[in-house]
């Protein structure tokens, strides 16, 4: 794990090398929550700044000589929208169906971003070295044929806000937070957390104690994600009632 942690840190001081020597912006491909955290853990010479296409995003770009969001025509990435050829007789599809797709066109997963479906259509944030293969190439997600079109942006309201709601925990550790939203024992909380599956603000964090304060957003791998409230009171038997926000 530490050697995989190096290799990164190399690779991500070398694209801020490139850019500092060229003086001008240099992007990675699609990184991942962890490979997100060791790029937040770096140190570099100059400024680099995460995007995903929009603001929740899971997958992101790094992109080194910006402080802030780029331009959209200064992005190596492009939004796509995959939608039914007729909806009356299309599967219902989902985000699992439509990276299948992808994929199974020889795409590596680093060259895609963010998947978002809404009214049974796929946006896909991908690098714009694929989005003629995608044009061409992907007529069909599961049994439903499908036509391909490069958009903008992504429609108003595609990404969903967070479902809000209270749990009861014993304190506002990381391990009683994650146990409470996806109901899982305290042990096994513990386990994903010791194994470098949970990440706060796209930073891998392996202490159970840890606190996240108000505002953060936690990512359970291969459980989902949610943004931590605060604490909206105390209960009679001294537990905390907190506000969670979850992502569907």
């Amino acid at each position: 794990m530490q050697d995989d942690k190096e290799a990164l840190r190399r690779r991500f001081s070398e694209l801020c090398d490139r850019a500092d020597t060229r003086r001008t912006p240099v992007f990675s491909d699609f990184l991942d929550m962890h490979e997100q955290s060791v790029l937040e853990e770096t140190r570099f010479s100059s400024p680099v700044f995460l995007w995903g296409g929009y603001k929740e995003a899971e997958r992101r770009i790094a992109c080194f000589g910006f402080t802030e969001t780029p331009e959209t025509d200064e992005l190596p990435a492009q939004w796509i929208c995959i939608a039914p050829a007729a909806q009356k007789f299309a599967d219902a599809l989902t985000h699992r169906d439509f990276l299948g797709a992808l994929l199974s066109l020889g795409l590596r997963r680093e060259m895609i971003g963010d998947i978002v479906v809404t009214e049974n259509c796929g946006y896909v944030f991908c690098m714009r070295t694929v989005v003629s293969c995608i044009l061409s190439e992907l007529s069909r997600v599961k049994h439903t044929t499908v036509r391909c079109s490069a958009v903008e942006a992504l429609p108003p309201d595609a990404v969903r806000a967070p479902e809000y709601s209270e749990v009861v925990v014993a304190g506002t550790r990381l391990d009683a937070l994650c146990a409470a939203v996806f109901r899982l024992s305290r042990a096994d909380a513990q386990k994903r957390i010791a194994a470098g599956r949970v990440f706060v603000n796209s930073r891998e964090i392996t202490k159970s104690d840890f606190s996240p304060t108000e505002g953060d957003i936690i990512s359970v791998r291969g459980l989902g994600r949610f943004i931590f409230d605060g604490v909206a009171r105390e209960t009679k038997k001294g537990k905390l009632r907190v506000e969670i926000g979850i992502y569907k």
